[in-house]
């Protein structure tokens, strides 16, 4: 076992297994990257403007200002709420 090419066989393949290793993590990373700049970018801007859902906070305001707009047309015909 004291062969020096046997040595150099073996650390030439364990540096080319972690070259290997390391190549694949990274496109897998790249990729995981890509995917994610993909979900942000759909969530940022929907394809269809009409088709975007408001979150619950934005429903309330608006059924809030709905309300006061019609206390404000009743103001305004003289109703009496």
């Amino acid at each position: 076992m004291t062969d020096p090419f046997f040595y150099l066989t073996m650390a030439t393949a364990g540096l080319a297994a972690t070259a290997i290793v390391a190549s694949a993590a990274l496109v897998g990373w790249r990729g995981w990257l890509q995917l994610k700049a993909q979900e942000l970018a759909a969530h940022a801007s929907p394809a269809e403007p009409g088709l975007a859902v408001p979150n619950a906070g934005a429903r309330i305001e608006i059924a809030d200002l709905k309300e006061r707009i019609r206390k404000l047309e009743a103001i305004a015909a003289g109703v009496d709420l």
